[in-house]
């Protein structure tokens, strides 16, 4: 399992949400890029950045500093929120950054997803955020009627290769992921899974790793410091 650190930006501005509200919004360090180089520096293969404005714009707001940091680091970047044309994946692609999360135009054009697929396999991931089960989007603004494993298998059935998996109830909480959504979405489909939301110490990460998925997603733990980044990486690398 791999840990990938996590920026949410606002306003160019490196912040965590509560349960996903953005009326509840904190800025937890000065400078994304700053933040970035010190996930690299301890020991980081991937770093995950959300553009907030973009989920709840349904476009690529932050685009500038998104691009300065899959340009100035050495480490792999994945990036979401506001991700809704083939143009702005071409985009960020050409501009450096190594994975594209999909949310809600993976949910709502088929036609869209297929085609990302197609054209950049790997490149692609998507995001399933939930929430009671159910699967949100639009910022998680809006609830549907789709049921996160059944969609699961269907991204399965299209080619995707990478799914992140929120619980939203868990998402800045820092009371621990939800270990069972995880199990039974893991029995259910053969596909990466990164789990997000929730994470709070080393405990979690232990849990985690023992279900051998892929990765898991973490910035307020480390921003609130009940999580050492480079023992988390230690540990899921088996050097403690």
């Amino acid at each position: 399992m791999i840990i990938i650190p996590a920026i949410d930006i606002i306003d160019g501005k490196p912040v965590r949400l509560y349960q996903g509200d953005y009326n509840k919004k904190e800025i937890v360090a000065d400078d994304i890029l700053e933040t970035s180089k010190s996930f690299q520096d301890a020991g980081a293969e991937y770093i995950h950045l959300v553009d907030l404005d973009g989920a709840k714009a349904g476009k690529l707001i932050n685009r500038e500093v998104i691009i300065e940091v899959a340009n100035k680091v050495s480490i792999p970047v994945e990036v979401g929120g506001g991700i809704r044309t083939y143009e702005t994946i071409k985009y960020l692609i050409e501009n450096g950054v190594s994975r594209i999360i999909l949310g809600t135009s993976a949910m709502e054009d088929e036609v869209f997803l297929k085609k990302a697929i197609d054209n950049f396999g790997e490149k692609i991931a998507v995001g399933i955020d939930c929430k009671d089960g159910y699967v949100y989007g639009r910022g998680w603004l809006e609830g549907s009627s789709l049921y996160y494993i059944d969609f699961a298998k269907k991204l399965e059935e299209y080619g995707v290769k990478n799914i992140i998996v929120t619980d939203i109830s868990k998402d800045g909480t820092l009371e621990g992921p939800n270990l069972e959504m995880l199990s039974n979405l893991k029995s259910e489909v053969n596909i990466n899974i990164t789990a997000s939301g929730g994470i709070r110490d080393i405990e979690n990460i232990k849990a985690l790793n023992d279900m051998n998925i892929y990765g898991a997603i973490t910035g307020k733990a480390i921003y609130a410091k009940t999580l050492s980044l480079e023992e988390a990486i230690k540990l899921t690398k088996g050097e403690v």
